[in-house]
């Protein structure tokens, strides 16, 4: 059985969330209903944009659309 690659798989991303915040980031991993970034930083609206130290680990069923804004 094949599984498809996401295309924004290693690559500089911004996943917008249902709950009307951001978090860009590489997605290093799309594993099952999970994105792993690093590098990341929170985006709130009226709220300056914060860095987050570590991995940020999103639930897909979270996720409004995700933008790939880095190449490879």
């Amino acid at each position: 059985m094949w599984f498809r690659r996401h295309p924004g798989l290693n690559r500089k991303v911004l996943v917008s969330l249902y709950s009307g915040s951001a978090v860009s980031g590489v997605l290093t991993k799309a594993v099952g209903p999970v994105l792993i970034l690093q590098g990341c930083t929170v985006h709130e609206p009226g709220v300056d944009a914060v860095p987050a130290d570590g991995q940020i680990v999103i639930d897909t069923a979270n996720v409004d659309y995700v933008q790939i804004v880095g190449g490879a």
